[in-house]
């Protein structure tokens, strides 16, 4: 007679284990465990450039005074959050000695310091451990929300690959650092699920209180302007049904999100009396690249293409929007749903408008994370997984490019 082996403990883990990422559990098992696989290849990776730069006298920008990885993590631009906690906002602006402001707390908006401060006071911590703290818990958050829009707009195939995606991305680690991109992404992933789902009252909430965690959520607004219309355009086919208790709603958050995502330019110049205060202090980190300049939107491109490339680089730009064009017409991009394609294409398009391209462009892409979900990243296993070890492969550079080299 035939006996029937019993499972070994490790087969039984590794069961459970494909269970719970095939999603066969509840919408957040799965984004949690490739989150948490996800913490483990970033802090060993930031950990070993910590080690190596400390033990070789490399320069980087955390606070050298008690060096340690918390600290480290709490490098570049964490710093103007630590300010921003410890002392708030200048109500002077610091300029050079022809009158130009210089660099200055102002181009940081206030939530995530006001929170990591409120933390500090409840809790007795340094800014660098419960900064890195709010983040890294921010950032499993932005796994999940980002995990079910895609689940929503798309099937579990897709939310599995664009949340392992994002997570072991290039700039993955920047998810675990003092930084309020995790609580932007958190906050702007949660308001388009909202968004898709119709609960317009979250959409507003958590809009509102993104749009002074970082700047952008002016995109948020933009999807749902696509979203009225979309809806509108079906009630009038006699597609689907528009009452005025769902329309009232929506013209009522896309009015206040526009306001929102407008309003810090003002807050800063009614505290420092300065009309321009936050233009100009924006405007202060451009010196180091294409000098002074007077802002005109959709110029900051072309003017640092030219400054450094000449000719050459206004082609680049040309064919690099060209190609996002193309890219965002796509019928797998489109099949995302009208939110995401109208948040992912606005949002590109206020990063031209506004930014001027350098280091920090990386970062500034991660709130385009759900066009992961699309087939140019995941129509096949093969493809999601190359995709993978290419973000998994270019972490360290990243890390070494701008954690060192320049600031992210």
């Amino acid at each position: 007679m035939t006996s029937v082996a019993e499972p070994t403990r490790a087969s039984r883990t590794g069961t459970r284990l494909r269970a719970l990422l095939h999603g066969r559990h509840s919408g957040w098992t799965a984004p949690l465990v490739v989150w948490a696989a996800s913490r483990v290849v970033s802090t060993v990776l930031l950990a070993t450039m910590y080690l190596v730069a400390t033990a070789n006298g490399w320069h980087f920008a955390s606070h050298r005074e008690h060096a340690s990885f918390l600290t480290f993590s709490g490098s570049w631009d964490a710093s103007a959050y630590r300010t921003i906690a410890e002392h708030g906002y200048p109500t002077t602006l610091p300029t050079d000695a022809a009158g130009h402001v210089l660099p200055n707390a102002w181009a940081f908006l206030p939530v995530f310091p006001a929170l990591v401060r409120a933390l500090m006071t409840l809790t007795g911590g340094s800014f660098w451990a419960v900064g890195v703290a709010v983040a890294t818990l921010a950032g499993a958050g932005a796994c999940v929300v980002l995990y079910r829009l895609v689940l929503a707009v798309g099937c579990s195939h897709r939310a599995r690959w664009a949340t392992a995606l994002f997570a072991f991305a290039p700039t993955g680690f920047l998810l675990q650092v003092a930084y309020a991109e995790s609580m932007l992404l958190l906050l702007v992933f949660g308001g388009l699920l909202a968004l898709v789902r119709r609960r317009y009252a979250v959409v507003g909430a958590l809009g509102v209180v993104a749009a002074f965690t970082k700047p952008g959520v002016l995109a948020l607004a933009v999807a749902v302007a696509v979203h009225l219309v979309v809806r509108w355009v079906r009630a009038s086919r006699g597609q689907e049904p528009f009452p005025w208790r769902d329309r009232v709603p929506v013209l009522v958050v896309g009015a206040v999100l526009a306001a929102a995502g407008l309003a810090w330019p003002v807050v800063a110049s009614v505290v420092t009396g300065r009309p321009d205060a936050y233009l100009d202090t924006e405007l202060s980190w451009w010196v180091g690249y294409v000098g002074r300049q007077h802002f005109a939107p959709l110029t900051p491109w072309f003017v640092m293409a030219g400054t450094w490339l000449g000719p050459l680089g206004i082609g680049l730009v040309v064919v690099v929007l060209a190609a996002a064009v193309w890219f965002w017409t796509r019928r797998s991009v489109r099949a995302l749903g009208p939110e995401v394609l109208g948040f992912t294409a606005a949002y590109g398009l206020y990063l031209v408008a506004v930014f001027l391209p350098q280091q920090s462009l990386p970062r500034l892409l991660m709130p385009m994370a759900p066009l992961l979900g699309s087939d140019a990243f995941v129509r096949t296993r093969r493809r999601a997984v190359t995709w993978l070890l290419v973000g998994v492969g270019l972490q360290p550079v990243a890390i070494v490019l701008l954690w060192f080299l320049g600031y992210p």
